[in-house]
Parts: structure tokens; C-alpha cells; sequence
């Protein structure tokens, strides 16, 4: 019997598999059906859609005849299967659901195609079917690929380095052009872009909910989520506005980022990092190309973002004990030149440089913190210990990811003001730069500007 994981191909969902059931008085029955979904080396699952006669006659009689065929060589294989069970909810379910999505998007039956469950199946026998196949050259292995990605990884040594090694080694090695890392928001239900490639805006600090799109969905059943035709439904415009209107935020009172995405995406796969059974963020890639990641790429992201996961741990691990010497007190010199008025907003600690939207939540209090502290007496050198001890910026009971919301502050700063920089200056130490006056106003109302320019 071939071997179950060699046949991956045939279940993409690109050519529709043919189910033959029996009924309990022997009457046969044959249908079509949308997905059949690798599980592991002895199971497979059917998408449950309709309650059809092939539904009816599984429940009654749990065997089932598949004949799939592969959509580059025409090869095909029947089959032999036993119904274990259905599952709605959990990753298997999640997983199909958005490959459906893409599939029914594809196919123009985005209105039809709505997964019910996911019927999963013992895999009792495989057999060829007899008849011409087309041969194709071998597929080049990844593990190379891989292999080189890791090393490039190891070789890190803080946060934003490993994370900007990561992007540019999925360009070159992997030839994955569009990619993004989002983090959780301490122990919550949301995400934020960190780090982006390949997209004319960088997109950090934008945010998503968990079960929100492929990326949010991802997050929330802690599985990799892989869509191999453009679908709407998992759009990120989708699952932003869907967001805001579930939370009341239509009036756009609540600042956003938008995100980096692409405007048409034919494939996306989300790939969650974990580590200790903790959820880090999420690895996400996308192509304008349908059918640009397959079974082994998805494999070959879940490596990489295994080895991240870990050096993420790592290097948080060893900022969190950094030196516990005091950071420098020695003023810097007085700025020159127009004011800049930054504005902070209480509430959910949103900061404008003038009229321009910045950052919002632990990342916003971080830099509220450190500009009064420079305002009041020139101050330019901190340590991450301190923030850590800052009862004012209201860190999550979790908060592993300090370094990354630096990272973020400091990534938007470069963009939206020159005139504010954070400098690295050493293990769990940075400056911050300060080149034109600032005016404080302290905003204690929770709204903000209606429409602010992000």
C-alpha cells in the first residue's frame, strides 16, 4: 500500500474526489465530494457540507470507497476507508474550513460551500488504479532550504536582528517574498505586526484579533492555517472591519494601522509560534500565485518557526537578565528647532505626533514614559529592568515581549518621526534621541481623533 503521506498531493483540493457509499439495504450511492484532508500516516477526513445521501449511509453503514486523482499527472487512486467520527471545532475542523473557503472562492460557490464538520476517517487500504500518468520531474527537497534558514537564526543575537534575518532568509533561501511576524499581545486575544517583507508599507503595529482571518484563526486553534486560492472571506480588510463592527469601533474612534497585506493574495499560510505550549505569534507568507504553498512548504514553516519560537525564548530569557547596573543620568542636550506636540491619550494610552496616529497600548505608555521623564529633566538613558518595574505602563502579567514592543515603538518612530529616535546601547539598554522641542498634553478622555492618519 503506498505509503499515505507520498499521496498528500492528491488532496489539495484542486480536482474533487469521487465517495461511494451503501446503504443498509445494499443500494449504492455516488457523490462528489469538495476536500479529503490529510490527517496523519493512517487517517484521512472528508468534508461534511450537505446532509446528503452519502451522509445518511455513512452514519448507517461507516464504509466509504474515495477515488482521487492527482491534478498534474492524472494518476489515480481509490481508497478504502471506516468512519471514526466528526469534529466541528478545533484545528482539523478550523483547517478545512479555510481551505473550503478558498476552494468555494475559486470555484465562484463562496454562497454554497459551508463547512458543517469534518468527517475523519481510518485509512484501511490504498490501491492504483490502472492507467496513464503523466511523469514530472522530481520536486527539489526543502530541507536544504531549511537548513540554511535555522542556521542563519542561530547565529542572532537580539531580538530585531533574528527577526529581520528571518524575513530576508525566507526571500533568498525559500523564495518567499511577502512574509510578516505578528506577536500576541501579552496573555490576550490579539496580535501585532513586529516585522514585514515585501510590502510597500512596513504595516507595524497593525493589529488583528485571534479567529480573524487566516492569520487570527491561526492564533486561536494553534495550528497552521494554509488557503491555496484567493478567498474573501479570509481577507484581512474582512476580518478587520468584521472586527470593528462586532466591538462597535465603526465610527473609527479607535485608531488603527493597516495592514501590510497584499491587495490580491491567491495563497496565504499562517503558521503559529509556540514554545513550552505558549503561544508566541504568529509566521505568516502569502503569494499573488493560487497553489503557491503545498503540504511541503507548510512543513518547512512549521520547522522554522519551531527553531524561532525558540530563539525568541532565548534571547527574552537573556534580556531579562541583563545588568543591573543604573542606566546613565546625565542629561542631553536641549533640542532646537519648532516644537512637536505629542498628545497621549489615557484611555487606551494612544500617542499623535501632531495630527499623525503613532501607537497605542503598552507600546504608547512605554514612550509616554520615557518623554516626560525627558521632559522633566533631560533624560536620555533607560534599561529595560525599569519599564519592566513601571507599574505606569501596565504590562501584562505575561510580558516575555518588552523587547518586541521596543522594537515596535522603535520601527514606528523611524517611519512617522524623525524627530524621536530609540538607539540600542547595550544589553537590555537604549538612548532615547530627542532632535526638535516637545510639547506634553496629557488627554484623559479614552477617545481619540476620528480619523487619524496611520
Amino acid at each position: 500500500m503506498p505509503a499515505l503521506a507520498a499521496l498528500r498531493d492528491l488532496m489539495e483540493g484542486v480536482i474533487p474526489s469521487t465517495v461511494a457509499t451503501c446503504a443498509p439495504d445494499g443500494t449504492p450511492n455516488v457523490s462528489y465530494v469538495s476536500q479529503l484532508h490529510y490527517v496523519d500516516e493512517a487517517h484521512v477526513a472528508l468534508s461534511f457540507q450537505f446532509f446528503s445521501k452519502t451522509r445518511a449511509n455513512i452514519l448507517a453503514n461507516p464504509r466509504a470507497t474515495v477515488l482521487a486523482l492527482h491534478p498534474e499527472t492524472g494518476a489515480q487512486y481509490r481508497f478504502d476507508l471506516e468512519y471514526l467520527r466528526t469534529e466541528t471545532r478545533g484545528p482539523l475542523f478550523e483547517r478545512m474550513k479555510a481551505k473550503l473557503a478558498g476552494i468555494a472562492s475559486h470555484e465562484g460557490m463562496s454562497g454554497v460551500f459551508r463547512l458543517q464538520g469534518s468527517d475523519v476517517y481510518r485509512v484501511l487500504g490504498i490501491e492504483r488504479v490502472p492507467g496513464g500518468e503523466l511523469a514530472l520531474p522530481p520536486r527539489p527537497s526543502l530541507l536544504p532550504a531549511v537548513r540554511e534558514v535555522i542556521e542563519r537564526l542561530v547565529r542572532c543575537t537580539d531580538l530585531a536582528a533574528l527577526l529581520d534575518e528571518l524575513l530576508s532568509a525566507l526571500d533568498t533561501s525559500l523564495r518567499i517574498h511577502h512574509a510578516m511576524v505578528l506577536l500576541t499581545e501579552g496573555d490576550g486575544d490579539r496580535l501585532y505586526t513586529v516585522a514585514s517583507r515585501g510590502y510597500e508599507h512596513s504595516g507595524v503595529g497593525s493589529e488583528i484579533g485571534f479567529g480573524d482571518g487566516v492569520i487570527g484563526v491561526a492564533a486561536q486553534a494553534r495550528t497552521p492555517v494554509r488557503i491555496t486560492h484567493a478567498t474573501v472571506e479570509y481577507s484581512y480588510g474582512r476580518a478587520v472591519r468584521e472586527h470593528a463592527q462586532a466591538h462597535g469601533m465603526t465610527d473609527a474612534l479607535t485608531p488603527q494601522i493597516p495592514f501590510p497585506g497584499l491587495a490580491e493574495s491567491g495563497s496565504q499560510l499562517a503558521v503559529p509560534i509556540s514554545a513550552a505550549s505558549q503561544l508566541i505569534g504568529v509566521l505568516y507568507v502569502e503569494s499573488p500565485d493560487e497553489q503557491r504553498f503545498r503540504y511541503d512548504d507548510e512543513d518547512a514553516l512549521v520547522a522554522i518557526a519551531a527553531s524561532l519560537a525558540l530563539a525568541i525564548r532565548l534571547l527574552q530569557q537573556g534580556v531579562e537578565h541583563d545588568d543591573d547596573t543604573q542606566a546613565s543620568a546625565s542629561p542631553s542636550p536641549s533640542p532646537a528647532g519648532t516644537a512637536v506636540t505629542i498628545r497621549h491619550y489615557a484611555g487606551h494610552d494612544s500617542v499623535f505626533v501632531d495630527d499623525d496616529y503613532l501607537i497605542k497600548g503598552v507600546a504608547g505608555a512605554i514612550l509616554w514614559k520615557l518623554l516626560r521623564e525627558h521632559a522633566d529633566g533631560r533624560r536620555s538613558e533607560f534599561t529595560n529592568r525599569e519599564l519592566r518595574l513601571d507599574p505606569a505602563i501596565r504590562l501584562p502579567e505575561l510580558s516575555e515581549n518588552l523587547e518586541a514592543r521596543l522594537i515596535l515603538l522603535q520601527r514606528r518612530l523611524a517611519e512617522r518621526c524623525a524627530s524621536i529616535r530609540i538607539d540600542k546601547t547595550g544589553r537590555g539598554r537604549f538612548r532615547l534621541a530627542v532632535t526638535r522641542p516637545l510639547r506634553l498634553v496629557e488627554i484623559a478622555a479614552a477617545v481619540t481623533p476620528a480619523q487619524p492618519r496611520a
